[in-house]
């Protein structure tokens, strides 16, 4: 008996930390966008609790927050994805969404599809392995969040099935920088400053809205957060923009995701599809 689920990867072009000592109220603001990629959770009954990925046992609190939120039962959690953890993919959000859809078909909970996004959300702030991933990965598509991510309210951009690229290098811990006073508040106010700027371009015709607007905004507030730090990074985002194309730093990753093909990237769709089961 198994039961398996898909969950779409989500890049966070800017995001705002919104802080609440209630881990089902903590969230972010910001904008980012699913890709037609993502995670395969298969949840299984078992003898103790586990979750593997890619074929190896690993620790995942938040997805062991997921199982312990639904079951007191023992389940085995086996995730396959074609994408790196903790390089900014939001993998740890579908993760848990993946999982908790999973285990509610196994265990025929007949939870509704928000009542599982709540708890996956809640174990990733829990975990402080996320903050807005899981909200955007059960709607799909390219969203907007001008509330906390907590509400569960987007605002959706008629930019979809679109090309994009993306190239990781190494991981940035998310827990490091959510849990730091003094870099959340350098990361609001430059949030602050470009969320405003695209707020404007979309009040101004949302359907006209281009995808690299976005993305110098993005690439804004990454300068202007301090977070664009990593050498490669830096270097990647340049040789793009050389070459005419537009890039940014994915959130939280040393990683890029550009609107043209560079050297050694990855090609993916922006895609709509939100988390389901298979």
């Amino acid at each position: 008996m198994a039961s398996k689920a898909f969950a779409p990867a989500n890049i966070s072009c800017i995001f705002r930390i919104y802080w609440n000592k209630n881990p089902r109220w903590m969230g972010s603001y910001g904008i980012g966008f699913t890709l037609n990629e993502g995670v395969i959770a298969e949840a299984s009954k078992a003898k103790k609790n586990e979750v593997v990925f890619n074929n190896a046992s690993i620790k995942f609190p938040t997805v062991i927050s997921v199982i312990k939120k639904l079951t007191k039962g023992k389940i085995r959690v086996s995730i396959k994805s074609k994408l790196p953890l903790g390089c900014g993919f939001g993998l740890s959000g579908a993760s848990a969404l993946a999982a908790a859809y999973a285990i509610n078909g196994l265990l025929k909970l007949k939870k509704s599809k928000k009542e599982l996004a709540i708890i996956a959300h809640t174990s990733e702030a829990e975990n402080k392995s996320g903050l807005g991933d899981v909200v955007n990965q059960h709607y799909g598509g390219f969203c907007l969040k001008l509330k906390p991510s907590s509400y569960f309210k987007v605002e959706k951009l008629p930019l979809n099935n679109m090309d994009v690229y993306c190239r990781h290098f190494s991981k940035i811990a998310t827990k490091s920088i959510i849990t730091s006073a003094k870099i959340r508040n350098k990361i609001n106010n430059a949030a602050d400053n470009s969320l405003n700027k695209i707020q404007n371009l979309t009040n101004y015709n949302k359907n006209k809205i281009e995808f690299k607007d976005i993305i110098k905004i993005s690439k804004e507030f990454a300068v202007n957060s301090s977070l664009l730090k990593d050498k490669k990074t830096i270097e990647t985002i340049k040789n793009i923009e050389k070459n005419g194309g537009n890039a940014s730093m994915i959130m939280l990753g040393n990683s890029v995701f550009s609107d043209r093909k560079f050297k050694g990237s990855m090609k993916f769709e922006i895609s709509d599809e939100g988390a389901h089961l298979l």
